[in-house]
């Protein structure tokens, strides 16, 4: 009885350990890249199942989301403009890279450089910087985004923040 008793414990154990394994495999594992992205195109985020490349967060909307594509076709995602450009910032092809953001005022998808920010906007890291596709005298460029990004002149910066918001509050 000993005998037969632990061949089938054994098969047992076996099974179970590989009913789990199978079931982990199923899971759907976060999007961080997509590959073949030949038309350099933004892609579809897939909402809450798609991770920001810099800060690793889930993206949970396409409001102020962007996308950097490089010349092989493969898209990276990021929950804010901000984050964006943090990335870039020591890649050797960041100037050849194609760079959408999603807009704010038009709710669509414009090439990066050519978009107008706010900077006291919420945004999901709250750097403040919101995409637009119209411009005014409230908003500023592409680079002068990425250059407040990398000087830590955002909302995020609660010196800076402090300043921007009184800024904001005097020119109202």
């Amino acid at each position: 009885m000993k005998k037969i008793l632990t061949p089938l414990l054994v098969v047992a154990l076996l099974a179970t350990v590989a009913t789990i394994l199978l079931s982990m495999a199923k899971k759907d594992s976060p999007i961080v890249i997509v590959k073949g992205n030949l038309y350099k195109k933004p892609l579809p985020i897939k909402l809450n199942k798609t991770n920001d490349t810099q800060c690793a967060m889930l993206i949970k909307s396409e409001k102020n989301a962007a996308e950097v594509i490089d010349s092989d076709g493969r898209t990276w995602f990021f929950d804010d403009p901000g984050c964006m450009v943090l990335w870039l910032k020591d890649k050797k092809w960041k100037d050849k890279a194609t760079l959408w953001v999603h807009t704010i005022d038009t709710n669509r998808w414009i090439k990066a450089k050519d978009a107008n920010f706010g900077v006291t906007d919420h945004s999901e890291m709250h750097y403040g910087f919101g995409a637009r596709e119209r411009g005014s005298s409230k908003t500023i460029s592409f680079k002068q985004m990425q250059l407040r990004v990398l000087r830590g002149e955002t909302m995020a910066n609660p010196k800076w923040r402090k300043k921007l918001l009184s800024i904001k509050q005097d020119g109202e």
